[in-house]
């Protein structure tokens, strides 16, 4: 059964995608008669034509799409080398290509005429192989995404830092998309975007808007964030909080009259907190607590999680930095900040079992789905049942 139809401006010998069985074997016809591979842009074409979320390509093996979530297979060849390195002369620059050869990894960024990518390169047993991560050029609003209210809140602030994290793939880069693109059409600020590639672009509306790619504008990202601060920014937002040196930096700026967005790979608003303290050494942690607690407006962690009707939704950990949980970050008590979020609904505070019980509640996702995604399991499964009386 195909996941999709065939999208309009392909060729009919170019196959659909299917979502993988536990023995897939290739349907149709998988190429034109010449016997040539598809080009690179064609098989972007069908993945966002199609609405997946990313395309994984490697010598040695079939082309997949990530649809929802889900990995799914095409009835295209295997790759092999020649194809493979043909797709990456329409992407990267001969230095480019030099510069994977040699470091056996890169990360980079592409527009194609539809949709731009994000590029990521690694060499592995079968060969080399990209994941490229499509970028929808039409950046949804906040309320697009239905994403709560206190998001507009925290993007309306003048100065402080704010931190989006998730894992890989659960919409980090969309939710900090909207924000900007709040204050874009909204305040009139200058905006600066230092970012590891540059994901979704903006055009400067009342506000002015500038993107620096680490790699091609700048060489490290607390360098471009140190010079930042000589750039008369009003917003800064840091595609990733690496290290402990562009945290401080994040964390002087944001106390120095800028509102700063930055994200971490963490999931849930209270490890975010905890992995921003352990990047300093314990006799720096009485002062790093109190800076963070100053700093701090407000943590968004979210995932990403299969609705009833196939798609996905968005599930959000949102720690607002009241001044009950500025008390507690500075004491360390992060158990105390944890007991707050869940009673402080009114200061626009969540956590994920309560975002998780709402979506149960609306219909919109199965309760053994909420449970099996949820940091507190046994939790959710109870209030659930409370719910329903049993």
């Amino acid at each position: 059964m195909t996941d999709s139809v065939l999208p309009p401006g392909l060729s009919r010998s170019l196959p659909t995608a299917r979502r993988p069985e536990p023995a897939p074997s290739p349907v149709g016809n998988p190429t034109p008669e010449t016997g040539s591979a598809p080009s690179l842009q064609e098989i972007v074409k069908c993945a966002h034509d199609n609405g997946h979320s990313d395309v994984h390509l490697g010598v040695g093996e079939k082309p997949r799409f990530r649809a929802r979530g889900e990995m799914v297979l095409t009835d295209w060849p295997r790759t092999d080398s020649a194809v493979f390195q043909g797709w990456l002369r329409e992407i990267l620059t001969p230095h480019q290509i030099d510069s994977f050869q040699r470091s056996k990894e890169l990360d980079g960024s592409h527009a194609f005429p539809f949709v731009r990518v994000r590029i990521n390169l690694l060499d592995s047993l079968h060969g080399p192989a990209m994941v490229l991560r499509l970028i929808p050029q039409t950046i949804l609003t906040l309320d697009d995404l239905q994403l709560p209210p206190v998001l507009r809140e925290l993007a309306s602030r003048p100065k402080g830092l704010v931190l989006v994290t998730g894992p890989t793939g659960s919409g980090k880069s969309t939710t900090l998309a909207a924000m900007i693109d709040w204050i874009n059409r909204n305040q009139a600020r200058h905006i600066l975007t230092i970012e590891d590639p540059v994901e979704f672009v903006h055009t400067s509306q009342r506000s002015l808007v500038r993107h620096r790619e680490v790699g091609q504008h700048t060489l490290k990202f607390h360098n471009a964030l140190r010079a930042a601060l000589r750039e008369d920014p009003d917003v800064i937002l840091v595609g990733e909080i690496r290290d402990r040196e562009t945290l401080g930096t994040a964390m002087e700026a944001s106390q120095t009259g800028h509102l700063v967005f930055g994200t971490l790979h963490t999931n849930s608003a209270v490890k975010t907190v905890e992995r921003v303290l352990g990047m300093y050494p314990p006799d720096e942690q009485d002062s790093v607590r109190r800076a963070l607690s100053e700093a701090l407006l407000g943590v968004i962690a979210q995932g990403l999680i299969r609705t009833t009707d196939g798609k996905r939704a968005a599930y959000h950990d949102i720690l607002i930095n009241s001044d009950a949980c500025r008390d507690y970050i500075q004491r360390g008590a992060l158990d105390e900040v944890e007991e707050i979020m869940s009673r402080s609904g009114f200061e626009g505070m969540l956590t994920i079992n309560q975002s998780l019980q709402t979506l149960v509640e609306a219909g919109r996702v199965e309760a053994d789905q909420a449970v099996g995604v949820s940091l507190k399991p046994n939790e959710l499964a109870q209030a659930l049942r409370g719910r329903d009386g049993t």
